[in-house]
């Protein structure tokens, strides 16, 4: 199992979460949301082609 990705998802989270919080401390509220709505997709993104990549592998097991 590929725990690369994983990493790169806590990593993101981590990250996304320590700028949040320095943003937050500088009264820039509205560009703390940004990062954590920019953070979503960029993990939603990476989510997404993992079922890609699972639906791709579905299909080759049962030949569909």
């Amino acid at each position: 199992m590929n725990t690369d990705i994983i990493f790169t998802i806590a990593g993101i989270g981590i990250l996304i979460s320590i700028l949040g919080i320095v943003l937050k401390q500088a009264q820039k509220e509205e560009q703390a949301q940004m990062l954590t709505l920019a953070g979503v997709v960029v993990v939603l993104i990476l989510v997404v082609q993992l079922l890609s990549q699972l639906f791709t592998v579905v299909r080759t097991v049962f030949n569909l």
